[in-house]
């Protein structure tokens, strides 16, 4: 079976997300979250249908209640699943599509190695499967090990077969996802089962990434050969020598370089955040992405606006939202439309 993992800005059936309420994740904060969330809805529900998972009766009306009272009422659906968290990017799997159709493929979660409390969230794949009505299939590792570990942050592809990921994140020891499993091994599970026939290695992530250098919050493919890559130009700033030597990597590799600045260091009790403006949204007709109250907001909006120009761009703010590590893209999975 021929397989091929759409871009991100090829046609979505729908975005799905998870509704927050697990208080943890924003100590302090997760009041104002929801409001966030409905504005996410809002944007998004004029393009395209919008799928949200409700833990509990009380999150399913915490979430009618807010987008009611920001006026969205349609092109959304609200489903019963039980989350520990919202972060659907890398509990749900990764849309591809076949010559029979569209596929789910579902990776092993296990929290990023983190944390301890996933159990609902592993099904979370399995469940956005079965309410969508689409067939799945659950990844294995290569060398019989079994099922795969791996995020949906934690890749990025053109459309064409070429995908970007990071060795902080699946190769380097402090992570715990596939122990033991090689660059040659995962390379083989990214050709079977998301019809990868080149990866790209970046070195590092974000300060402040939880995730252990998720790619997404780093660069993102913007079309088949250009990358918009988050680069620090300070020498004195924790993220400058690690952009320095991705961008390195992309241009030996061939792929075109936009430059996205960084916002201001996002400082939350001491804590460094993974505030990036790389970690945008595209949708049908739209390219959602994080602001931090900084005027770096504004060249990167450009930025953004220059690569999108068929799209509109909207600005969603998230100094609030990134307290729980995450930004647009790691809360949101799109679900690719059929092939014509």
């Amino acid at each position: 079976m021929s397989i091929r993992w759409p871009a991100e800005w090829e046609p979505h059936a729908a975005t799905w997300i998870a509704w927050p309420h697990h208080e943890p994740d924003w100590p302090g904060k997760i009041a104002a979250i929801p409001w966030v969330y409905a504005e996410i809805v809002r944007v998004l529900a004029a393009y395209e249908p919008v799928e949200i998972l409700c833990h509990d009766e009380a999150t399913w009306e915490n979430a009618a209640r807010a987008l009611a009272l920001h006026d969205v009422r349609e092109n959304f659906r609200l489903h019963r699943v039980e989350t520990d968290r919202v972060w659907t990017r890398d509990s749900g799997g990764s849309g591809v599509v076949t010559e029979e159709g569209v596929r789910w493929i579902r990776w092993r979660f296990n929290a990023w190695a983190k944390y301890d409390n996933y159990t609902r969230d592993e099904r979370v794949g399995e469940r956005i499967a079965e309410l969508s009505g689409i067939p799945s299939i659950e990844a294995q590792r290569p060398d019989g090990a079994g099922r795969l570990v791996l995020e949906g942050g934690a890749i990025d592809t053109n459309g064409a077969g070429v995908m970007l990921t990071t060795e902080e994140c699946l190769l380097s020891p402090i992570q715990e996802r596939n122990p033991g499993l090689t660059r040659q091994g995962y390379e083989e599970a990214f050709a079977r089962y998301l019809g990868i026939e080149r990866t790209i290695w970046l070195g590092r992530g974000c300060a402040g990434d939880d995730t252990h250098g998720h790619v997404d919050d780093i660069a993102r493919f913007v079309s088949e050969d250009t990358v918009a890559l988050a680069y620090e130009p300070n020498p004195a700033d924790e993220n400058h020598a690690a952009s320095v030597e991705n961008e390195e990597r992309l241009l030996s590799a061939g792929i075109n370089v936009v430059r996205l600045p960084f916002p201001r260091a996002v400082i939350m009790d001491g804590t460094r955040l993974p505030a990036s403006y790389a970690n945008f949204y595209i949708a049908n007709g739209v390219v959602l992405v994080p602001t931090f109250n900084d005027p770096q907001d504004r060249h990167a909006l450009n930025i953004i606006a220059s690569l999108f120009p068929e799209r509109e761009v909207v600005g969603i703010h998230s100094v609030d939202l990134v307290w729980g590590l995450g930004t647009l893209h790691c809360l949101t999975q799109q679900q690719p439309a059929p092939p014509a």
